[in-house]
């Protein structure tokens, strides 16, 4: 829903920001589901490898693909700015793949929960929602995107604020970032 409100706020007018606000309202949902789901399947102490596909899936769309589609929406629109988007959702994914392919590798406690997160959890991306939503609080957003244009005008026109996805991108893949689980 995040998603396809992202892309309803980009084909209305853009002072109508009632879907933008809709795409990053959205967001913290996602958190909300993948902490259930992971709730209900310790406590029916059920769990399988489809199960685990799909909620990386859904992280990924909740996490990486929302927020990159809201900052598209909200003015990232520059050829650059979109392979700097496109890193950060691969970023998301390489992550999410790795834990999944790692995940029998981390030390666990007696309920199977692993003790760590290699890298940032892909969910922390909710801070770049939360700017964001700052940013459209205070109209900051098309024209107006803290940080402004560089390169405008040139085929190397980008925001530097996208390199906030590129930081989160960067931490998300990182292997030497133990996160201790809650």
């Amino acid at each position: 829903m995040s998603v396809f409100s992202s892309m309803r706020y980009c084909l209305d007018s853009p002072e109508n920001t009632a879907n933008l606000w809709a795409a990053l309202t959205l967001m913290p949902f996602g958190l909300f589901f993948d902490f259930m789901d992971g709730k209900v399947a310790r406590w029916r102490k059920k769990s399988s490898l489809m199960g685990q596909e799909l909620d990386s899936l859904a992280d990924l769309i909740s996490f990486g693909v929302s927020p990159a589609a809201a900052a598209f929406a909200i003015g990232l629109r520059t050829p650059v700015d979109h392979i700097l988007l496109s890193f950060f959702v691969l970023a998301g994914l390489t992550r999410l793949a790795r834990f999944n392919v790692t995940v029998a590798n981390v030390p666990k406690d007696n309920t199977g929960k692993a003790h760590y997160f290699e890298g940032t959890p892909i969910p922390t991306t909710l801070s770049i929602a939360a700017a964001m939503a700052y940013w459209v609080h205070k109209g900051w957003i098309l024209d107006e995107i803290p940080g402004g244009l560089l390169a405008k005008g040139t085929m190397y026109e980008f925001h530097p604020i996208v390199g906030l996805f590129v930081l989160s991108g960067c931490l998300m893949v990182s292997k030497t970032i133990h996160i201790p689980k809650p």
